[in-house]
């Protein structure tokens, strides 16, 4: 990987001090805190230090950036809901990212919301989706606002969220004779590094609902990612809709394929400059931390919290449901159809984002059919 220049180095080695000294004072960090921190640490944390992330220039290249295809299924798919919903509909985003999403949506949508909401609290990506979000029309530009904690007053409408919760932090565990063993972090040799303890309540806890559901016991040895912060955070973004549906797109499996025996050493990956590793130690702060998504737990935690999961399927399955194939095919002239075919391509492939990447429809007192689960619908493989 490309070494990074010195004044990011020096922010980066800001951050290890700081987590140094939390663990100088308190002991081995839980990996969900030392995840929180480098992602989230005010002022030095990933999400939060003002470095760019997204497209070529930044870490990764997300759907949205991809072009318009993706934007144009999402836009189908939530017009179709937004009919049924009337015209004072509320669209309510989480973690728009470039806001590349957000604009696409506002100039696509057949219907657009009478308000677009971005659940955003950090400053610094606020800005870059202002950027992004300047050239809208007066009359769209008005309909957005940003919140940094999801409204408090109950609304009619959609909720969209494209590759956020692989960013929420996640306990990291290994499996021993006597059941799990936290992994936490501490500091050897001048470098962080893993180290077991006793679990938290918490991870106890999620790991016997989620053993009880396993065809197989893990082998001793065997490592992987939990995400016990997933309830709290799913009840708090989706309490606000009263009726409608709600969108999570992100990379993951569901449960029987996310703890095969073959993935061994978990689902955690790591980005730079659009090289993806497996070292979270790396230059904290500079490099992007995520963990695949267990979609079981996403659709038990949306049951629990008083939605029904309508529909499930893998970003291919989604995208030819709702016909943006048919787009690449309408192209005016070879140079467009190519560079369109090219874009549907690594959207759709299963060798490149189409089967990777996973829709999860969930609708609170909306009975009505999604198109973008017809095609391949996968409800089935959620099951244990």
């Amino acid at each position: 990987m490309p070494e990074p220049p010195e004044e990011l180095l020096a922010l980066s080695r800001s951050l290890c001090n700081k987590m140094v000294d939390a663990i100088s004072t308190s002991g081995p960090m839980p990996f969900d805190h030392y995840m929180r921190m480098a992602l989230y640490e005010p002022g030095l944390g990933y999400y939060v230090n003002g470095l760019h992330k997204f497209g070529q220039a930044g870490d990764f290249v997300t759907a949205p950036e991809q072009g318009r295809i993706f934007a144009t299924a999402v836009a189908r798919q939530i017009d179709e809901a937004a009919g049924q919903l009337g015209h004072d509909w509320t669209l309510l985003e989480i973690g728009a990212g470039s806001g590349a999403l957000a604009r696409d949506l506002l100039e696509i949508l057949g219907q657009p919301p009478s308000r677009y909401l971005i659940l955003e609290p950090s400053a610094p990506l606020r800005e870059i989706q202002a950027e992004t979000l300047a050239g809208l029309s007066d009359n769209l530009r008005t309909r957005i606002e940003w919140l940094s904690s999801p409204p408090e007053e109950p609304f009619d409408g959609v909720i969209v969220a494209n590759e956020v919760i692989d960013a929420l932090p996640v306990k990291r565990f290994e499996m021993t004779d006597d059941g799990p063993a936290e992994l936490a972090v501490t500091v050897a040799e001048d470098r962080f590094d893993w180290t077991p303890v006793a679990p938290s309540p918490r991870l106890e806890q999620a790991w016997q609902s989620i053993a009880n559901t396993l065809p197989h016991p893990l082998p001793v040895g065997y490592r992987s990612e939990i995400c016990v912060d997933l309830p709290a955070w799913f009840d708090t973004v989706t309490r606000p809709l009263k009726r409608g549906l709600a969108l999570m797109i992100d990379y993951g499996y569901p449960r029987a394929e996310y703890y095969l025996p073959e993935r061994s050493d978990g689902t955690l990956v790591c980005h730079y400059r659009h090289r993806a590793h497996f070292d979270p130690f790396v230059w904290p702060g500079l490099t992007d931390l995520s963990a695949f998504v267990d979609f079981t737990a996403v659709a038990e935690t949306a049951v629990d919290c008083g939605l029904e999961v309508a529909g499930f399927t893998n970003q291919s399955g989604f995208l030819l449901s709702l016909d943006a194939h048919e787009i690449v095919e309408q192209a005016d002239d070879d140079a467009t159809r190519l560079r369109l075919a090219g874009e549907f391509k690594r959207l759709a492939m299963p060798g490149e984002m189409g089967e990777r990447f996973k829709v999860i429809g969930l609708t609170r007192g909306f009975d009505w059919p999604l198109s973008g689960f017809e095609v391949m619908g996968q409800l089935h493989r959620l099951e244990g």
